[in-house]
This record gives structure tokens, sequence and C-alpha cells, in this order.
């Protein structure tokens, strides 16, 4: 007979996030803050053991430790910041990312007065148990300054380049492509020297994007069926992925949007989702 679960079930939260997940084992590199619980008694102590997570945590001499926020989608890292434990103890009822600060000694929840909620998903200690990370979706930019994490200064760009404006957001392999994809875009309608760029012809011909998106999708396909060397299907996927990137870019949808899609649907069996799909 399975034994029925209950999680967390707190005031507003996010519909977007999934609900905490949680390792036993206190040795684990990285351990999810449990919050999911067996309801085989009566609440099944569970202040005690969001109290056990809180107690393992290595709190330093004023009783404080680093959290960062980590965008669930896309992986950027959003601010770093100081918890005590009852900050964090906030955060998992909340399902809001609170801290503590050290100039006003008192906790404060991210977007409390911009309304820019981190909506926390899932929370992680690391292995030496005195860091942790808020993984959540962000309900809009995360800095002061109005830009989408609080990292954009390029160290290396600093250093050899000190004419850029510092302005440079820390991203991944990934989003560097969209954000190339996107500038490239916004040339088109300015003036342009010279034959354009293969992404700008892209943009500005549907049949050619369609079709080298359905040429490259068979060429993948076709690394699978010849038992090519996976070096190849690797290159494959990265024509795939690129020409994909520009239909999005060109229709409007962030990657991230594509991201979270998927995440929603982990809890799902696919052939469930395939059957909820309008015809």
């Amino acid at each position: 007979m399975a034994v029925p679960y209950n999680c967390f079930q707190l005031p507003k939260v996010h519909p977007q996030c999934r609900y905490f997940s949680s390792s036993s084992g206190l040795s684990t590199r990285a351990s999810p803050v449990y919050a999911c619980l067996r309801t085989s008694g009566p609440s099944l102590h569970l202040e005690t053991k969001v109290g056990s997570v809180l107690d393992s945590v290595k709190w330093d001499d004023k009783g404080l430790a680093v959290a960062i926020a980590q965008n669930v989608d896309t992986g950027a890292v959003l601010m770093q910041g100081f918890v005590n434990r009852e900050a964090l103890s906030m955060t998992i009822s909340s399902r809001k990312a609170t801290f503590y600060s050290r100039s006003r000694s008192t906790l404060w929840t991210k977007g409390e007065t911009s309304m820019n909620f981190i909506n926390v998903c899932d929370i992680f200690l690391d292995c030496d148990r005195d860091s942790i990370i808020y993984l959540g979706k962000p309900d809009g930019p995360t800095c002061h300054t109005g830009a989408e994490t609080c990292y954009y200064t390029s160290v290396d760009e600093v250093i050899n380049d000190p004419q850029v404006d510092g302005n440079k957001l820390a991203l991944t392999t990934l989003y560097s492509l969209e954000s190339t994809i996107s500038k490239r875009k916004e040339e088109i309608s300015g003036k342009t020297d010279g034959k354009p760029s293969w992404t700008k012809r892209l943009f500005l011909d549907e049949k050619l994007l369609c079709s080298k998106i359905r040429e490259e999708a068979d060429e993948l396909c076709r690394t699978l069926e010849e038992n090519d060397d996976p070096s190849r299907t690797a290159s494959e996927m990265a024509d795939v992925l690129y020409h994909s990137m520009v239909l999005l870019s060109r229709k409007g949808v962030d990657f991230e949007d594509v991201l979270q899609v998927l995440r929603l649907r982990f809890a799902q069996s696919g052939i469930q989702e395939k059957s909820s799909r309008k015809s």
C-alpha cells in the first residue's frame, strides 16, 4: 500500500515551483532542505525535521551563513546575501527568498519593496553546510539597478578593455548565444554595411529558417541511424539548437520560457501530457 505524502501547502506558494524534496543523509555533497513529509502520523514532527536541518547548518560566530539565489530555469546567479536561522526558516515556510540585513540587524524578504520576489522552489546546502542556495523563479529584475542579476561587471573586460560600460550580464553559453541572436535581430532595423550575417538572413527569410531546422533535425536523426561518432551528434544538435533559437527569437519566445515548460512537465507522464494537449 502506498504511503501518502503531504508537502507544505503555505500561503502564496508560487504555482510554477515544485515542492521541496529531501535527502536524509547529512554527508551528501548537496542536500535539498527537508520539506516533504510522510503523513503516517499527526504532522509527523514537521517542525522537528525542519529544526534538524537548521541545526545542521554551520552558522558562523555571528549566527550567519552565505545564501545565493539562483534562477531555477536559466541557472543565472541572481544575488548573494546572508541568512540566519530565522531567515532560512521563514524562506522554507513562505517560499520567498528571505535574508538577514547585517546593517539593519533585521530580516528582509527580496521583493518586499519592489515586488520582484524570488519564489523559492528548492533549497540546497553545500557539502560543508556553511553555504546555501535558494533555487527559485524571480518575478522580475533582481538587482536594485534594474538589472536581471546583481552580476554584470566582467573582470576580464575591466582589465582588458577599460572603455566598456561594465554592463555585461554573467551568461552561460546558451544564454550568450541567445543574447547574440537578439542583437542580430535588433540590427536588422538599423543600417547595415555589406553582406548580412547568416542569422540576419534567417530572420529575413521564414522559409529558409524553417527549411534549415528541418534539414538539421534530419541530419541529427541520421547520426543515430548511421551510428555516427558522438561528436557528430553533438555538432548536429548544436545546429538544431541554434536554428531553433533563431525561430524562438523571431516568435518573441525566450529560451527560459521553454525551460520552464519542461520543468513543469517533470512530474507528469509524457503520454499524459500529450493526451492533454488540444488537437
